[in-house]
């Protein structure tokens, strides 16, 4: 059956989303345009397109036993020299973005895999670009911040044109396993815990 490359992330709600993927753009990032405005919980991870039912039942348990929390996005930061990126800085709700993506990546669950850095909640907002580009990016959004509750996260799949597409959400709480595309409704009360 081949192969299918995955990634799981909190999307940045409107409108703030579209806001900094038309930032990225105008930055010169090629990659912009395919890559929808997120806080990765699993970076692209390729696995066997049979794994995939695994995957999401996986992805629905990790949703389950999850409720929402406050999330702040504030200022920007770089990676650089180590990495080229330059990203918009979690102020509040890095320790939930953190416990998520823990349990996303369990050594026991179909996800598991190592990471090239340790993680850091974030949203990129340059990546591999030139070196002005980058720092234009660092300046022009350090006064940028936006405020919402997470309650949820979403599979993406990266097609063969290089756009990554949204698979399937999945609401906090223990009500649903999963909701196909965008027809989540994330207005449920908070579950347990995450």
């Amino acid at each position: 059956m081949g192969t299918v490359t995955l990634g799981v992330s909190i999307a940045v709600p409107e409108p703030y989303g579209s806001f900094l993927q038309r930032k990225r753009e105008g930055f010169g990032d090629p990659a912009a345009h395919g890559i929808p405005t997120h806080i990765t919980l699993l970076p692209p991870t390729e696995v066997h397109a049979d794994a995939l039912p695994g995957v999401e039942r996986h992805l629905a348990e990790v949703a389950a036993a999850c409720r929402p929390f406050p999330l702040r996005l504030e200022g920007t930061d770089t990676f650089r020299p180590l990495s080229p990126v330059v990203f918009v800085k979690v102020t509040e709700g890095e320790a939930g973005c953190t416990a998520l993506q823990a349990r996303v990546r369990a050594a026991s669950g179909p996800c598991a895999r190592d990471l090239q850095f340790p993680y850091h909640p974030h949203v990129t907002i340059a990546h591999g670009i030139a070196e002005d580009a980058m720092d234009r990016a660092e300046t022009e959004l350090r006064d940028f911040s936006a405020t919402w509750t997470i309650g949820g996260f979403a599979l993406y799949e990266q097609g063969a044109d290089a756009v990554w597409r949204l698979e399937r959400e999945y609401p906090f709480g223990p009500r649903t396993a999963s909701v196909p595309r965008q027809a989540a409704d994330l207005s449920r009360p908070p579950a347990p815990s995450c």
